[in-house]
């Protein structure tokens, strides 16, 4: 019997680690009956899918940015579809990343019509843009969600839409200890330890880095004896190495998914860009104060486009401001510091914001299952149909 080969394009690091989940989840149902092909990060290189080109070049934000690389996307994009034309897959899994992700999929919907085609991760039409809904209908045969209110959206359009869960969720702090993390920054148990995660993306890391600093500056020169811990994604890790470097102050790298939990345990307060990170600080129960930025023209455009008053996952689940966020030019020194501080020397508020955000977890599906078993099951699903 042919083995299943499966195609999965993963462009960002959030895609990266659902891409070696559900190549996980697929391996534990077919075993040898399974292969994988694809674009992707060192996750999912970690289980023997090498991807043809570094994803780190695809973490594109904003309109302008998207302008100055299109050239490179379109350049990818046809390499993405030459790995398909050569490995010839039976199915592709597009995870997260929109603007590549949809493009990958209209040019394998041309070159290879017979390849089932999957979306995993669809774009936040709730928020803005809800055109895009018919947009991604007319490109795949299915989507996988982690939103369980995503659903209505696509399924008007006539896209098979499968509520899966967010595998951020699933983050495991059994094995972390803030215990060791203290000890490694040499904190005590009573010392006050502030955890700043600048983002995965260049561009994102690149406009919060300086608002950070600042931040920072303000919050040792109000308390000389805070400690500081940065947190460096794979995708973003040498530039934040030399940021860190770089400062007036000590600050901790940290790097790896262990001693980001631990650190996550180990926090008094963490200052955070806005992503899925938000969901795994709050996991680890940790409150946070979101800040986030996007170039002058993509933040114009959004203006007249976002639905939402919230950007962070949990706050929009809720419905509610339950970790403050600063966006755009509110995502200044003098803001954040504000915010910080006030959690750094308040234990009843920041008892209050993990009270708030362990709720608006439950919103979001904690504790419904493995997503990466449940998008595996939806694949074979979708294949066993076409079969």
């Amino acid at each position: 019997m042919k083995p299943l080969t499966v195609m999965l394009v993963a462009a960002e690091a959030s895609g990266d680690e659902r891409g070696a989940g559900l190549i996980s989840a697929l391996r534990r149902r077919l075993g040898e009956q399974v292969r994988f092909i694809g674009v992707g990060g060192p996750r999912m290189a970690e289980l023997g899918v090498a991807s043809p080109f570094d994803i780190a070049e695809l973490s594109i934000l904003g309109f302008f940015d998207g302008l100055m690389a299109y050239g490179r996307v379109k350049r990818r994009v046809a390499d993405t579809v030459a790995l398909a034309e050569q490995e010839r897959p039976d199915v592709a899994v597009l995870i997260d990343s929109w603007g590549f992700t949809v493009r990958v999929a209209k040019a394998l919907r041309a070159a290879m019509p017979q390849v089932a085609l999957v979306k995993y991760v669809g774009p936040q039409v709730f928020a803005a843009r809800p055109g895009r809904a018919k947009t991604l209908a007319q490109a795949v045969d299915q989507l996988l969600t982690i939103h369980s209110f995503d659903a209505p959206f696509f399924e008007r359009e006539g896209l098979a839409t499968t509520f899966v869960g967010n595998s951020a969720l699933m983050t495991d702090f059994r094995s972390a200890s803030g215990e060791r993390f203290r000890k490694s920054i040499g904190a005590g148990k009573d010392d006050r330890v502030l955890l700043v995660l600048p983002g995965s993306r260049p561009s994102e890391v690149r406009r919060l880095t300086p608002a950070f600093e600042g931040t920072i500056r303000k919050l040792r020169a109000a308390d000389p004896r805070l400690h500081v811990a940065v947190v460096a994604a794979d995708t973003v890790a040498d530039f934040v190495r030399g940021w860190v470097a770089g400062l007036p102050f000590r600050a901790h790298l940290i790097e790896g998914d262990g001693p980001k939990h631990d650190a996550m345990l180990g926090s008094t307060v963490a200052l955070a860009c806005s992503g899925t990170v938000s969901i795994e600080l709050a996991l680890a129960g940790l409150p946070m104060v979101i800040a986030y930025r996007l170039d002058p023209l993509t933040y114009a455009i959004a203006m007249h486009m976002v639905r939402t008053p919230w950007i962070t996952l949990f706050n929009i689940a809720a419905r509610d401001r339950i970790a403050p966020e600063f966006v755009q030019g509110d995502a200044n020194p003098d803001t954040l510091a504000a915010a910080v501080a006030r959690r750094l020397e308040d234990p009843a508020l920041r008892r209050r914001q993990v009270e708030r955000q362990n709720e608006a977890l439950d919103l979001m599906g904690r504790g419904l299952g493995d997503p990466s078993d449940k998008a595996a099951e939806a694949i074979l699903a979708l294949m066993a149909s076409r079969a």
